[in-house]
């Protein structure tokens, strides 16, 4: 009488990213000149707004809530938060 349990639940749709940038007062702007791609504000960004690639990195406003951690942990101070409007 007793069945096997699944390891994981089974969702019957899959997890959908949910925008949050509309929530923001303040939003990271990025100067590459100054960024060594040290990618300490993509290791601690809670969103994970911050994309890299290659040779750049760029912020995903859509998901980005402007907390301002990536510009705290910048120590070239490449990331630099303004306010929205």
């Amino acid at each position: 009488m007793t069945e096997a349990l699944p390891f994981a639940p089974h969702l019957k749709c899959p997890n959908r990213p949910i925008t949050t940038g509309s929530w923001r007062t303040f939003r990271p702007v990025l100067n590459l000149e100054k960024c060594n791609l040290c990618l300490l504000c993509w290791i601690f960004c809670p969103d994970g707004a911050m994309k890299r690639g290659a040779e750049t990195l760029a912020v995903d406003l859509d998901f980005c809530k402007g907390c301002g951690i990536c510009a705290q942990e910048c120590h070239r101070d490449a990331i630099v938060m303004v306010e929205e409007g």
